[in-house]
C-alpha cells in the first residue's frame, strides 16, 4: 500500500511539474502557428518549382502535335454546269474563295520540335534571381520570428506581472492570517478591542479581493498569450521567470539591414532579366508529318528543320528608361535604409537611457523595501504586545504591499526595456 501511495505521489508531482512552461515553449508554438512564416516557407517551395520550370523551358525541347483540316469548297460553272467541288483541282469559272488564297484547302498533321540554343546567360540570370528570392524568404522568416519573439515576450511579461502581484498578495494574506489569530487572543485578554479585530479581518478580505483580481488578470493575460501562439489549452499553468540580458550586436549585418541589401539585389536581378530580351535568341526547330493543300496522299509526307533568330535592335529607348527606373528604385531603397539606421540608433540610445534611469530607481526602491521589511518585524512585535494601533499596522501593510509591487514592476519594466532594446539591436 505504501508503494502505491508513493507511485501516486510521484505521478502527481510529475503532472504538476509538467504544467510549468517557459518562454521558449510559447515562442516555438507561435512560430508553428504563424501564417507569415508558413507563407514564406511555401513561397520558397514555389520559388524552387519556378526555377525547375524555367530550367525545363531553357534546356529541354518543346514537342507539339499540330493538326488542322481546312475545306474550301467551290461551285464550278465550267462547261455550262453548276456542281459542288469539295476540293478543286482548278476551275476557270466558280463561286467561292480565291484559289490563290485557299489552294483548295489545307491538311496538316505534324510533330514539331523547338529547342532553345545558347541559353547559358538566361539561365544564370534566372538562377541568380531565384537565389535572391530564397534569401528574401529566409530573411522574412527570420524577421517574423524576431518580431514574434518581442510580441510573445511582452505578453509573457504581462502574465508574470499578474503572477507576482498574486504572490505578493498571498504573502500578505498569510501575514494577516497569522495576525488575525493573534489578535483574537489579544482581544480575549482585553489588550485590543473587538473593533480592532474586525478592522484586521476587513483588511484581510481586501487583500483577498486583490489576490482574486490578480489571479483573474493572470488568467486573462494567459488566454491572450495562448491566442498569440495558437494554443487551445485553457488550463491554468505556472510560468517560469525570465532574465533577459542585453545582447551585443553581431559583427555581421543585422536582419533589418539584410532585408534592404536583398531588396537591392532583387531590383538588380529584375533588371538583368528584363535585359535578356535584348540578347540574340536562337532556336532550333524541326517538324515531320503531312502538310498538303490538296487531298492528302502518302507522297505529301515530309520533314523540315531550321534555325530561328530573334534580336531586338531598337524599341524606342525602353531599355534606357528601364535602367533609369531601376536606378531611382535603388536610390529610394538606400534612402529608406539610411532613415531606418537613424531611427534604430535613436531608439537604442533612448532605451539605454531608460534602462540606466530605471536601475537608479530600482536601487532606491529596494532600499526602501528593506526598511519596510524591518519595520514589519518591529510592528509585528509591537502588535503582539499591544503597543501600536491597528490602523498604523494596516497602513504599514498597505505601504509594504505597494512597495513590493513597485519593486516587482520596476524589475519587469527593465525586462521589457531590455527586450525592446534587443529587438532594435537585431
Amino acid at each position: 500500500m505504501r508503494i502505491v501511495t508513493l507511485l501516486i505521489l510521484a505521478f502527481l508531482l510529475n503532472a504538476v511539474q509538467a504544467q510549468e512552461r517557459n518562454l521558449d515553449f510559447y515562442f516555438d508554438k507561435a512560430k508553428v502557428f504563424s501564417p507569415l512564416i508558413n507563407q514564406a516557407q511555401n513561397a520558397n517551395k514555389i520559388v524552387g518549382l519556378d526555377m525547375e520550370q524555367i530550367k525545363s523551358i531553357l534546356s529541354k525541347p518543346e514537342i507539339n502535335v499540330d493538326a488542322s483540316v481546312l475545306f474550301a469548297p467551290i461551285i464550278s460553272h465550267d462547261n455550262n454546269s453548276n456542281r459542288l467541288e469539295l476540293v478543286s483541282n482548278g476551275a476557270n469559272s466558280y463561286t467561292g474563295y480565291d484559289m490563290a488564297v485557299t489552294d483548295g484547302g489545307q491538311y496538316q498533321s505534324m510533330v514539331s520540335l523547338r529547342q532553345p540554343l545558347f541559353t547559358g546567360s538566361s539561365f544564370r540570370a534566372y538562377s541568380g534571381k531565384t537565389d535572391i528570392l530564397r534569401q528574401v524568404n529566409e530573411n522574412r522568416i527570420s524577421l517574423t520570428s524576431h518580431e514574434l519573439q518581442q510580441i510573445i515576450s511582452h505578453q509573457y511579461l504581462l502574465c508574470i506581472r499578474a503572477k507576482r502581484t498574486a504572490e505578493t498578495n498571498r504573502q500578505l494574506l498569510a501575514e494577516l492570517s497569522g495576525q488575525v489569530k493573534l489578535m483574537q487572543k489579544l482581544v480575549e485578554n482585553a489588550i485590543y478591542k473587538q473593533s480592532d479585530l474586525m478592522q484586521l479581518k476587513i483588511e484581510y478580505d481586501n487583500f483577498k479581493l486583490n489576490d482574486e483580481r490578480a489571479r483573474s488578470d493572470f488568467r486573462s493575460n494567459l488566454y491572450d498569450l495562448n491566442l498569440l501562439c495558437g494554443i487551445k489549452d485553457t488550463s491554468t499553468v505556472d510560468l517560469r521567470e525570465i532574465d533577459p540580458q542585453i545582447k551585443i550586436k553581431p559583427a555581421y549585418t543585422s536582419g533589418f539591414l539584410n532585408s534592404y541589401r536583398l531588396d537591392s539585389l532583387n531590383i538588380s536581378a529584375e533588371q538583368n532579366i528584363s535585359g535578356l530580351k535584348y540578347k540574340p535568341q536562337i532556336n532550333f526547330f524541326a517538324n515531320a508529318g503531312m502538310n498538303a493543300v490538296y487531298l492528302p496522299t502518302l507522297n505529301r509526307l515530309g520533314l523540315s528543320a531550321g534555325l530561328t533568330l530573334k534580336w531586338n535592335i531598337f524599341d524606342g529607348q525602353q531599355r534606357k528608361l528601364s535602367r533609369q527606373k531601376t536606378a531611382i528604385n535603388l536610390q529610394t531603397l538606400n534612402f529608406e535604409k539610411q532613415h531606418f539606421i537613424t531611427q534604430q540608433e535613436i531608439n537604442k540610445n533612448a532605451l539605454l537611457n531608460q534602462i540606466a534611469s530605471l536601475d537608479k530607481r530600482k536601487t532606491m526602491a529596494n532600499s526602501q523595501l528593506e526598511q519596510y521589511e524591518q519595520l514589519l518585524k518591529v510592528y509585528r512585535a509591537q502588535l503582539a504586545q499591544g503597543e501600536i494601533s491597528v490602523i498604523d499596522f494596516k497602513t504599514m501593510l498597505r505601504d509594504l504591499a505597494y512597495k513590493r509591487q513597485e519593486c516587482a514592476l520596476l524589475d519587469l519594466e527593465k525586462q521589457a526595456l531590455i527586450i525592446s532594446y534587443n529587438y532594435w539591436n537585431y
